[in-house]
């Protein structure tokens, strides 16, 4: 089975990428700097902006799964850049008529006990919350769309470069922690549980969550 993956080269979607190959998927990753994917079976690397609409509903056209994963930190606007970018993969995964989009998403907009965001916490850290806007915003935009079959991963609060254990729980709309009151997971993990999405659909046109 292929999988297309955009952002294949950050932070979280190298760790997918390496999740998917591990399984035996043929994966193809668009990245805007080719140069930093290293060559290996069952890869292909496409370099692509993208924002460019056209050339990746071309690239999309009929494909069964495509993961979002880019993040646009590097970018001076990352609110701003990242939304025009989603916006730019809806509209390419729905024209290209896409079998499922799985999103990447932020912890951010998971919801604490009381039933507030972890977002509109007052200990938010406010360099964070660009990008966790975006994130936000992002899943708005897919729970109010109905042409795309979609599902969005939001971590734990803290997400770490670590090995995948295989052993983590999901969840829903609320934050999970553990005995601790500690919210986290390793990347590999995550990329685990998003693997696991692909394979099992258990959480079709819905955001889930996975922690410790």
């Amino acid at each position: 089975m292929e999988l297309v993956i955009l952002g294949a080269s950050g932070f979280i979607g190298s760790a997918i990428t390496a999740e998917a190959l591990s399984r035996g998927y043929q994966v193809t990753a668009v990245v805007s700097r080719p140069e930093r994917l290293t060559a290996q079976p069952g890869l292909t690397v496409v370099g692509l902006d993208i924002n460019d609409t056209k050339t990746l509903t071309r690239l999309l056209q009929n494909k069964a799964v495509v993961i979002s994963a880019f993040s646009g930190h590097a970018q001076q606007d990352v609110k701003a850049y990242y939304l025009h970018a989603f916006q730019s993969v809806l509209a390419a995964a729905t024209a290209a008529k896409v079998g499922r989009l799985l999103v990447v998403g932020g912890a951010a907009s998971l919801l604490l006990p009381d039933n507030s965001r972890l977002l509109d916490s007052p200990q938010f850290p406010p360099e964070y919350r660009a990008t966790a806007e975006a994130a936000a915003d992002a899943l708005h935009l897919l729970q109010q769309q109905h042409a795309l079959n979609w599902s969005f991963l939001s971590p734990a609060a803290e997400i770490f470069a670590g090995a995948k254990t295989g052993r983590f729980r999901l969840g829903l709309d609320h934050l999970l922690t553990d005995e601790t009151g500690k919210s986290r997971i390793a990347n590999a993990d995550y990329a685990a549980a998003l693997l696991d999405e692909v394979e099992q659909l258990k959480h079709q046109n819905r955001r889930f969550t996975v922690a410790y």
